[in-house]
């Protein structure tokens, strides 16, 4: 395990000039304004070193840059709040942090210790608290992302990275339920590829099949399994649950994480939070063919995608081969919506932190 247990200096170069005044609160796009300063810290010599953080900015690099050639690049997503204490916190940073280091592995990138990532951050967010936005629903998301800097174009891992920081105000991802396909043709990931790393090139192949179903009126799709097509894997770019009640209290359905599915942390949490409120949960294979049975016989009362930017974004419809299933009424979830609600309460220091999941700034 790396250490954890020293402080790093921190150049810290502020703007003269804040872009504060741009940001409108009550109507915050996703992704599209973002804040004063950026954290950055360069791989070379085989040390992580040059800590700083500096005025957010175009960057100069090499066309000859690895990354543009061979896709050599990882990032996460994470959000920082109010809650109802004004206090500016995080939700579970150093999961994010765990998840990093298994995408730096799987990509050939040299790890960093714990303290470069959270005192970054942390000090990043300190100096752009004033970004941290307080409408309801809003949030600060954080796009931590490693790439190789290194100008040449052998086919090696690179032996110059940069790491960055930068943050953006931002508002709702989804402003309303989404219509889903069920992809049976394109792949998102194969077992022994990528598919559990969070690394550039999963997304941009996602692209084009995503393309496809927008133009068929879907909003995204249910990604299922690589060699036959027969199990549900992820819904667009999230983790995905379904509810299936059969009468009783209802149960929570899930595919399991491995080597073709991202082990999101949002997912994480609301499976542990779902079996401490009462809700069984299964973690298991999911077959197209069972959900479009429950479907067709009104056993399936809630679907869902679960991720950082959306937290839950809740499905209206399923298209299977054509045939488009409407779900019940947004309304009419009562775990989904149950769910929800305290993890917003824990979030937000309404209900106690009883997982330890909130880290404040």
């Amino acid at each position: 395990m790396l250490s954890t247990d020293t402080s790093i200096y921190i150049d810290v170069q502020p703007t003269a000039h804040s872009r504060i005044t741009e940001l409108d609160q009550d109507n915050i796009p996703f992704g599209r304004v973002f804040s004063d300063h950026m954290f950055i810290a360069d791989y070379k010599d085989g040390a992580w070193t040059d800590f700083k953080i500096v005025p957010y900015g175009n960057l100069s690099l090499s066309p000859a840059a690895s990354t543009l050639h061979y896709s050599q690049t990882i990032f996460e997503g994470m959000k920082a709040f109010y809650n109802k204490k004004d206090e500016v916190v995080l939700f579970r940073p150093e999961e994010n942090y765990e998840r990093l280091m298994r995408s730096c592995e799987r990509m050939c990138i040299p790890k960093m210790n714990k303290e470069i990532f959270m005192q970054g951050l942390k000090k990043l967010i300190d100096v752009d608290r004033k970004w941290v936005p307080k409408s309801e629903g809003s949030s600060l998301y954080i796009r931590p992302f490693i790439f190789a800097s290194e100008g040449f174009l052998g086919v090696r891992p690179a032996e110059e990275y940069k790491f960055i920081i930068f943050t953006c105000p931002v508002g709702a991802y989804y402003t309303q339920p989404v219509r889903v396909k069920v992809e049976t043709k394109f792949v998102r990931a194969a077992s022994g590829g990528t598919g559990n790393a969070k690394t550039g090139g999963n997304y941009a192949a996602a692209l084009y099949p995503a393309k496809l179903a927008q133009e068929e009126g879907y909003h995204q799709l249910i990604w299922t399994d690589a060699k036959e097509h027969k199990y549900i894997e992820e819904s667009g770019t999230m983790n995905i649950m379904f509810v299936i009640d059969d009468g009783s209290k209802g149960k929570i359905l899930t595919p399991p994480v491995g080597d073709t599915i991202l082990n999101g942390i949002t997912r994480k949490s609301l499976v542990l939070l779902a079996k401490d409120l009462g809700y069984e949960v299964e973690e298991r294979p999911v077959t197209v063919a069972e959900i479009e049975g429950a479907m067709k016989n009104g056993n399936l009362t809630e679907a869902f995608g679960v991720g950082t930017a959306a937290v839950i974004s809740q499905i209206a419809a399923i298209g299977i081969e054509g045939i488009d299933y409407e779900l019940p009424a947004i309304e009419t979830r009562k775990i989904s919506n149950h769910i929800l609600k305290e993890l917003k309460a824990i979030r937000s220091a309404e209900s106690e932190d009883r997982f330890g999941w909130m880290e404040k700034v």
